[in-house]
Order: structure tokens, then sequence, then C-alpha cells
């Protein structure tokens, strides 16, 4: 159900520059780097209680991993951290550094392991998005994947201002959250509207490691 990798970075950049807007004290729940490595961007969201996803836009496509702390998908549930047979398997070579990049990876006091009950992934040539042959358990939403990518999936104004309204406890303007959404150069008159307390000093340097236009 997620859009094409082109709608996914932009809606991933749109809700890091809204969170850095609504929470400029640090506690966004969305993230976005432009800058990620050489040829690599990064989009994330970490809520805060251990549930987390990481995207990576690379020459070759993107590669999603989620994380739901809670799933009996996680590696935690299994002795030997391993991931959910078929989850990782078929991940293709583009792909292969993800698997193993520090950054999304947990430690067991004597290796780390990949933190990840979801895995998916999309080449620039491939149909749709792909995922390994997994016999899932027996459960609602057993991977978490339907949480974690809600908002991605729906990827409306009235969908981020109910995030804003239950994480933040602010009230948003559909409109002014759309604009953000459609990609439209931030000016400071927008900012404003959006959360008036917002240093546009600090709000510029965080709009720059996102990738997000803006007017000074």
């Amino acid at each position: 159900m997620l859009p094409s990798i082109a709608t996914v970075r932009v809606l991933s950049q749109s809700f890091a520059a809204l969170d850095a807007i609504v929470s400029p004290q640090g506690f966004a729940t969305y993230a976005f780097d432009r800058r990620w490595g050489p040829g690599e961007e990064f989009g994330s969201m970490s809520n805060g209680s251990g549930d987390e996803y990481s995207i990576v836009f690379t020459a070759a496509g993107a590669f999603v991993r989620g994380f739901d702390h809670e799933s009996s998908m996680s590696p935690y549930q299994d002795d030997g951290y391993r991931t959910w047979p078929g989850l990782v398997e078929s991940v293709p070579e583009e792909f292969a550094a993800q698997v193993t990049e520090p950054a999304f990876c947990h430690s067991d006091g004597t290796g780390r392991f990949l933190a990840a009950t979801v895995c998916v992934w999309r080449r620039h040539h491939d149909p749709c998005w792909q995922v390994g042959d997994i016999e899932f358990p027996a459960r609602e939403d057993p991977d978490g994947s339907d949480w974690l990518f809600r908002l991605l999936v729906d990827g409306t104004p009235a969908a981020y201002c109910a995030y804003a309204a239950d994480y933040f406890e602010v009230t948003l303007d559909p409109d002014d959250v759309g604009l953000v959404l459609d990609h439209r150069p931030l000016t400071p008159e927008l900012v404003r509207r959006i959360n008036p307390e917002t240093d546009m000093a600090e709000l510029a340097e965080a709009l720059d490691t996102i990738g997000f236009p803006h007017l000074r």
C-alpha cells in the first residue's frame, strides 16, 4: 500500500519539516537527512517508545526497515536474536548494506543483529514494493507494518493533523499542513501560522538537512 518511491521521499521530507516546526525542542518523530551517505538519503520515524522505521533512498531505489518492539516477529522473541524467517533472505544485492547497517542494529552483548519486524524494498525498475517469502503469525498486524506506515500510506493533511493532535497536543490548520505536504516553499508567515514560537534560524538549519525548500 506504500506509494511510489518519489512520493514516499516527498512525504518523508514533508513530515520531517512539519515536525521540525511543530516541535523545535527536539521531540520530533519524523526526520530526514539528505546527506545520509554518498548518494544516499535517509527518512526515519521514532516514537520514543522503541518503535521506529528507516527508509534509505539510494541510486538503486529504496529500502525500508520497520521495527515494532511488541511484535511477535521481533528478533527479541528468538533466543539467538535472529530475524523472522524470510524477512531478509531475498533482499537484493543492491540493498545488502542496509541489512547490516549499524544504525539499524541492536546489540545482544556479543554482536549486532538487525532490529526489524518489517523489510520492504523497491528498485526503480520494480513494478511494486517487494517483500520476502514470509509465513506470518496468525494475528492482526503481526509485523506492525499497518500502524508503523499508516501516515505514509494515508499522506493527507487530515492524517498529519490527527497525528500532531495526539502526539504533540496541538491543533493545526489542514490547509497550512497541505501546503507543506505539497512541498511548497516554506515562508516565515506559514511557519508562524503553524507554530509562532519556532526559531527561524534553527528551523533553517533543520530544513537544510532535510532538503526542504524555504524562503528566508
